[in-house]
């Protein structure tokens, strides 16, 4: 496996190629209470699954940790866990997969009775506040949960706990982390923290956003009240009654949150990134530090850290991506099903204008999120072509034993360039016709032995391409390999499906 680095909005391996990453989550959060094993991975990721996996066109995996995990009580690291992420990461650099580490969190701990996820009760400060079980949605203790605010309160102060700081306990998982597996072959990055939330000021946006929600409704002149009233009183028009409330009308809604936001972005979760950054650098160069957004920038909040510093004060790193979070707010849902492109797609457009900011390449850390039925599918499909025209990888979210075998893989399974020898201008797939097309730049100075490769979910009818190119199978599977060698200059592909 090739060492990927990030440059500028690309990710560039080896032979300087660019590379696109597309791939799954796979997380003890995600878990089945009957998987959970304490001292394993829940799941043995075999041979089976790491052919199937490179078969649909999944070249990474976002693995998500928890610190409870990794260090139950101060001090004692679970070998036994890390010994099964061993294996994990010995299997995947067998079959060419990359893995980045999601410290991942959800409501900040579990607090020892399963309210979420995340941190160890040692290290979960709530000056006595307990957290209490969700009447509605899971993420209640985010919007007022006193015990969720005051422990991420003192998460970001970094106040003592034990002796040390509780961001500078964290930091050491991070390097423990780092010398573990900084140098193995299938180590992309570190994903720091899963959707950071501000704490308290993170429950004062949520009733600014509420507050906001309710005026624009009532009194915007671009909310038809008349036409989501007839859609409210009309059964068969019902399911669509969330139209009403498009990108347009989210965005008056979010901007009654953006500076409480923007006061976080820089005031806490930069100076975290760097300390963690800092602190993972003092091991080893290797690997990609993974940026998120913060949990309300989610909604399409506009993201206002800086790019990643090796330590506060210190320098800017330069093997940094941006990995956002994005989900139509219908997810969780039975309403998913009438999820809306345009309200997801001004998220993900504000995500575009941070890359731009930052530039920075990106994966979409998490997306997609839908359960059952396949009404939603044609939103997943959407959200593809973004994607590819964006030129982004994406890690869907999630794994569980059954999803290779969904009817969602018939649309999230489909061709991409998985490594141009040179830059690419635009790729795309049409999922109605069977079309991909791409086109890509070779620059004089490149090897032009090097193969660009790209991903094809099964034997294509015809292929045009300049250059001399061959069809490889995958493991058995109608998946095949498009390798194509070409000199320096312009170059177009066209396969039909």
């Amino acid at each position: 496996m090739e060492l990927i680095k990030a440059q500028g909005k690309r990710f560039l391996d080896a032979s300087n190629r660019e590379r696109i990453f597309r791939g799954i989550n796979i997380g003890e959060k995600n878990a089945p209470k009957e998987l959970k094993k304490g001292d394993r991975f829940y799941l043995d990721l075999d041979d089976a699954f790491f052919r199937r996996c490179v078969s649909l066109g999944f070249n990474v995996i976002r693995l998500g940790l928890t610190w409870e995990d990794l260090e139950p009580e101060k001090g004692q690291i679970n070998e036994s866990f890390l010994r099964s992420v061993d294996e994990i990461f010995d299997k995947a650099a067998a079959y060419g997969v990359f893995l980045f580490l999601d410290m991942h969190q959800d409501l900040w701990s579990s607090f020892g009775n399963g309210i979420g996820d995340g941190a160890p009760l040692w290290a979960s400060i709530t000056d006595g506040a307990r957290p209490k079980p969700a009447k509605f949605v899971w993420a209640e203790g985010y919007f007022w949960g006193k015990a969720v605010h005051r422990a991420f309160d003192h998460f970001w102060a970094n106040t003592p706990v034990l002796g040390k700081g509780v961001q500078d306990h964290f930091a050491d998982i991070w390097q423990l982390l780092a010398r573990r597996y900084g140098d193995h072959p299938a180590l992309l990055g570190y994903d720091l923290l899963n959707e950071p939330f501000p704490g308290s000021p993170g429950g004062k946006v949520f009733r600014k956003l509420i507050l906001r929600a309710v005026r624009v409704v009532v009194f915007s002149p671009s909310f038809h009240r008349i036409q989501a009233l007839g859609d409210l009183t009309h059964k068969d028009r019902r399911d669509h009654l969330l139209d009403h409330l498009t990108g347009d009308i989210l965005r008056k809604v979010t901007k009654a949150g953006e500076k409480l936001i923007r006061s976080f972005d820089t005031e806490q979760y930069s100076p975290f990134v760097d300390r963690m950054t800092g602190a993972i650098r003092e091991v080893t160069d290797k690997g990609i530090l993974m940026m998120e957004n913060c949990y309300y920038s989610n909604l399409g909040i506009p993201y206002s850290a800086h790019k990643a510093r090796r330590g506060i004060g210190g320098p800017e790193d330069n093997n940094v991506c941006f990995a956002p979070h994005a989900y139509d707010f219908t997810v969780d849902t039975p309403a998913y099903d009438f999820a809306n492109a345009g309200r997801v797609g001004e998220m993900f457009a504000e995500h575009r204008r941070s890359q731009e900011r930052l530039d920075l390449p990106v994966i979409v850390g998490e997306w997609g999120g839908g359960g059952d039925g396949e009404r939603w599918l044609p939103h997943i499909t959407f959200l593809l072509n973004l994607f590819d025209r964006n030129a982004w990888g994406h890690t869907y979210w999630a794994y569980q034993p059954d999803f290779f075998d969904r009817p969602l893989m018939r649309v999230l399974v489909r061709p991409y360039p998985t490594a141009v020898n040179g830059t690419i201008d635009a790729f795309s797939y049409d999922s109605e016709t069977g079309v991909f097309e791409m086109t890509y730049t070779t620059p004089p100075v490149a090897d032009a032995a090097v193969p660009t490769l790209v991903y094809l979910h099964r034997t294509p009818k015809s292929v045009a391409a300049d250059g001399t190119y061959s069809l490889e199978p995958i493991y058995g599977s109608e998946a095949r390999t498009l390798s194509i060698t070409a000199g320096a200059g312009t170059h177009a592909v066209r396969a039909e499906l």
